[in-house]
C-alpha cells in the first residue's frame, strides 16, 4: 500500500482512538495527507475521559511515514466543522476521503434497559453523537469532496446491515438508532454523491480490540487471549490495524464505486483485497457472530480466522 494514496487529502473525523485512529495511520502510511480531528486533545479531554488524543494519533501517522494534521474539533459544533472545512480549502482546495468515525457515546450506554428506563439525557446524547454530528460533518465537508470525481465517504458503524436488521436483546434503543443510522446515511450520501463521481459506504469492524475494549477486559494487546477465559467468543476479535488496512485498500481501489450505498465489513474487505491482521490471520468477525454466536454454538474460530 506504500504510496498508493500519494497526494490524497483525507479527514478522519473522530480519529482519537480505536478504529478511526488505525484508519488514520494506515491512510497516512499509504501516502495520504490526513487531518485527524476529535474532541480529545492535549489538555482537553472529552466526556469520554480517556487519555488518547488527536495529537498522539498524528504522531502515530508520522511514525508510519505519513503526514498528519491534528485539529481539535467538536463535530457537534457547526462552526468548528465549518472552520475545519475552510482550513482544508485554504491548504488543499479539495478533500478526497472522509472517514466519519465520530462517536464517544459508550459511556452513556445502559445495557438492558428499555427506552423508558434508560436515562433520557444519555439516550439523546448518543443520538446527537451518532447522527447529528455525522450530518453536520457531511454538510460542511462534502462540498470539498465533490470538487473532483473519485471522492470517498466512509461512515463507520457497528454491525453489518444484515445483523442490524434485527434488534438484539439487551441493546439500548438509542444506541441502536445512533449506530444503525450509518446504513441509511451511506445509502443517501451515495445517491447524492453519484452525479459528482463520488461514493459513500458504511463500514463496520468486527469485534475490535480497541484501547477501551482491552481495558474492559484488563488485558493488553500482547495478552489479549487471556480475556477469552472471561468471554470465549473474544477469540474472534481483531486489532484496529485490520480495519485500518481494509479502509486504505478501499480508498486505493479505482473501482470502489461498485460498493456505493452498501455496508461493508473489515472481514469482507480483507477477503476481497487479501489483507491479514497483524498476526497473519484474517478474522471474519460478522460471519462468526452470525453463524456461531447468534446460533448459540460454542466458541470456535476454526474457519473464521
Amino acid at each position: 500500500m506504500s504510496g498508493a494514496l500519494q497526494d490524497v487529502v483525507a479527514v478522519v473525523a473522530g480519529g482519537t482512538r480505536g478504529a478511526s485512529r488505525a484508519i488514520a495511520v494506515e491512510l497516512g502510511r499509504a501516502g495520504a495527507v490526513v487531518y485527524v480531528t476529535g474532541r480529545s486533545a492535549r489538555g482537553r479531554r472529552s466526556e469520554v475521559d480517556r487519555p488518547e488524543t488527536v495529537e498522539e494519533t498524528a504522531e502515530l501517522v508520522a511514525a508510519a511515514g505519513g503526514r498528519a494534521v491534528a485539529v481539535h474539533v467538536d463535530h457537534l459544533d457547526p462552526e468548528q466543522v465549518a472552520a475545519l472545512a475552510r482550513r482544508i480549502d485554504a491548504e488543499h482546495g479539495r478533500l478526497d476521503v472522509l472517514v466519519d468515525g465520530i462517536w464517544g457515546g459508550d459511556g452513556h450506554l445502559q445495557w438492558g434497559k428499555p427506552v423508558w428506563e434508560h436515562s433520557l439525557a444519555a439516550s439523546l446524547r448518543m443520538v446527537r453523537l451518532g447522527v447529528d454530528a455525522h450530518l453536520i460533518t457531511s454538510h460542511h465537508l462534502l462540498p470539498l469532496l465533490v470538487r473532483r470525481p473519485g471522492g470517498l465517504v466512509v461512515e463507520l458503524t457497528d454491525g453489518t446491515a444484515e445483523w442490524n436488521a434485527r434488534f438484539r436483546e439487551g441493546t439500548s434503543l438509542a444506541f441502536y438508532v445512533a449506530k444503525t443510522a450509518a446504513h441509511p446515511m451511506a445509502i443517501g450520501e451515495a445517491h447524492e454523491l453519484a452525479p459528482h463521481g463520488c461514493t459513500a459506504v458504511a463500514l463496520t469492524p468486527g469485534w475490535l480490540r480497541s484501547e477501551a475494549m482491552l481495558d474492559t477486559f484488563g488485558v493488553s494487546e500482547e495478552t489479549w487471549r487471556e480475556a477469552c477465559a472471561q468471554e470465549p467468543h473474544f477469540a474472534i476479535s481483531e486489532t484496529p490495524t485490520f480495519v485500518g488496512r481494509t479502509v486504505a485498500a478501499l480508498a486505493a481501489d479505482p473501482e470502489r464505486a461498485r460498493f456505493a450505498g452498501r455496508t461493508l465489513s473489515s472481514g469482507q474487505l480483507a477477503q476481497l483485497y487479501g489483507i491479514d491482521d497483524v498476526d497473519g490471520s484474517r478474522p471474519d468477525g460478522w460471519r462468526y457472530m452470525t453463524e456461531v454466536v447468534a446460533a448459540g454454538r460454542p466458541a470456535d474460530t476454526a474457519g473464521y480466522r
